[in-house]
């Protein structure tokens, strides 16, 4: 990996960005339509972890091995479904930064970005007073070849990292509190760990308004999946390939 020394949020952060799939987005890059339903990928992980067809028709519910499209593509190692329109435009506009080499936003700012930059340093003392860690700023993060990169909001130690977050939204605020659910994030978490080679990284949902319950920080601690790490760099190196396409379309309608 390499870390760019950069202040968040300062233009050499916004040029950094420019062009490279960052982990806040992983999620959306890897969005799909039309995907298995649960009981087709309970088949075919069925099938491919060596399990007989028939066998594995009967624990997912079916009466017979199923033959549709999708889950020969499935069992062929092939992609599927299509990507989802949120997932093209962000590649779309990958493929415009990296043509021109600046942020197409022209580093815009919105009211809840400019928030939680100014929150950021407050969650992380409150984190490092709740668990004693002492949190190093890093940057920004990218692979060596500049594809892949994330705002890793710190490091700890030789193993870990932490992600802070500063939702005002009230659901995002209970999802986490009350259902105690970060399953939103996970991408960006394992993709944190993905790029930096760690081993656990810590979930931050910082929220002043909650001090007088002594809520202000929900904390959660992750531990790096491998499988699931697996699975996601496939995705998104695949997604990799859509940037390329939009960028190399583009080119080729200048050049004609």
């Amino acid at each position: 990996m390499r870390i760019i020394q950069c202040v968040q949020g300062s233009p050499e952060w916004h040029s950094a960005r420019a062009g490279c799939i960052t982990a806040s987005m992983f999620a959306t890059a890897r969005s799909r339509v039309g995907c298995l339903t649960d009981q087709q990928q309970a088949f075919v992980d069925a099938v491919t972890g060596g399990m007989p067809e028939k066998d594995a028709a009967k624990q997912a519910g079916y009466k017979a091995a199923p033959r549709s499209a999708i889950i020969m593509r499935a069992l062929a190692g092939l992609p599927c479904g299509e990507w989802s329109d949120a997932s093209k435009d962000y590649a779309f506009r990958l493929a415009i930064e990296r043509i021109s080499g600046e942020p197409l936003d022209e580093g815009f700012e919105t009211w809840a970005m400019k928030r939680g930059r100014e929150l950021e340093t407050d969650a992380r003392m409150e984190h490092e007073m709740q668990t004693g860690h002492i949190v190093q700023e890093a940057g920004f993060i990218t692979t060596d070849d500049g594809f892949f990169g994330a705002s890793a909001d710190g490091l700890i130690g030789e193993d870990g990292g932490a992600e802070y977050k500063c939702f005002v939204d009230p659901s995002r605020l209970r999802q986490f509190h009350i259902d105690n659910d970060a399953s939103a994030i996970f991408d960006q978490a394992q993709g944190c760990m993905w790029l930096t080679s760690r081993k656990w990284w810590h979930i931050g949902l910082y929220c002043p308004a909650l001090k007088p319950a002594g809520k202000q920080l929900w904390l959660r601690d992750f531990a790096r999946d491998d499988d699931y790490i697996n699975a996601l760099e496939q995705d998104l190196w695949e997604f990799k390939q859509l940037v390329d396409e939009y960028k190399t379309s583009l080119l080729a309608r200048k050049a004609a």
